[in-house]
């Protein structure tokens, strides 16, 4: 019972870790909070969902669709509520407050188009196959979502370090007007960054709207909360520990509700955070400085 409620764990934290991949990516490089994160996530759970439900398209196109719905809606969100500021010269404070102010508008588009239904991905859209390891029950499903996460968290890594548009993007990262001197389009960088990020969250929207089979308007509200804390218990800005801490979080709050109460889930959760924090105030990955971990090698 135990072994399957710590895979049960792993499955979920490795959502949430890719869920905070891209907030944390985004706070890496333009030093702000996305608050429209959850919406974005919210908004790629329903592209993937609609093309099920209208095209019929398969499960790895589904994730394919919900990427691609949330990398747009990030990159309309950049170029709306984060792009004019960036030229003004604003506070980070304002972006925070416009982003806030776009996640509301983006809700309620959507609450207005799906009458606050919560709505469900067909039941044949991944093949029900289960294996029996030791006693302990693996589904087909939960090597997928595994894989998945493994994959994208290795592509991203490699796209950082390993190729010259991530040289670009960690140098801006670093100074966005020193990296226009080495001859860098900031522009480009940021869509990109903001591309990646709203792709990674429409993945994880997919992926959480099939393992619970709900999607709705308010489904990427709780999930930001848990991203703050998966960020901050990480290490801002630091990449493995967004999903270490996604990992730690998701077997929290499994072994939670199995064994105590739903009702105390959040609360361990924030008491993990708060005794970490006793102990390593900048995260389990954090350095001294708060400038994201991505600007490193």
């Amino acid at each position: 019972m135990l072994m399957q409620q710590l895979l049960n764990g792993i499955v979920v934290g490795s959502v949430y870790g890719l869920f905070a991949l891209g907030f944390t990516l985004i706070f890496g490089v333009n030093h702000i909070m996305n608050m429209a994160h959850g919406t974005i996530f919210m908004w790629g759970a329903f592209a993937g969902l609609y093309a099920v439900t209208l095209f019929d398209v398969p499960f790895p196109v589904a994730v394919l669709i919900g990427a691609l719905g949330g990398g747009l809606v990030s990159v309309i969100l950049d170029w709306t509520a984060f792009r004019p500021l960036r030229k003004q010269g604003a506070p980070e404070f304002s972006s925070i407050v416009s982003s806030i102010g776009a996640s509301l508008i983006l809700l309620s588009l959507a609450q207005q188009l799906t009458a606050t239904r919560v709505m469900r991905f067909p039941f044949d859209i991944f093949p029900i196959v289960a294996f029996n390891f030791f006693g302990l029950r693996i589904q087909l499903l939960q090597l997928v979502i595994i894989a998945i996460v493994v994959l994208m968290v290795v592509g991203l890594l490699y796209y950082l370090y390993r190729t010259s548009f991530g040289r670009q993007i960690r140098a801006v990262a670093v100074s966005e007007h020193t990296s226009k001197l080495l001859g860098i389009n900031p522009t480009a960088i940021n869509f990109q960054v903001f591309f990646i990020s709203g792709a990674l969250a429409g993945i994880a929207g997919v992926l959480i709207g099939i393992v619970f089979n709900s999607v709705h308007f308010m489904m990427g509200e709780p999930l930001l909360l848990r991203a703050f804390v998966v960020i901050i218990l990480g290490g801002l800005g630091s990449i493995p520990g967004a999903l270490i801490a996604g990992l730690l979080i998701g077997i929290i709050q499994t072994l939670t509700v199995a064994y105590l109460s739903a009702g105390l889930a959040d609360a361990l959760v924030f008491s993990t955070l708060f005794l970490v924090l006793l102990v390593r105030p900048t995260g389990l990955f954090g350095g001294a400085s708060a400038v994201a971990r991505v600007t490193r090698r």
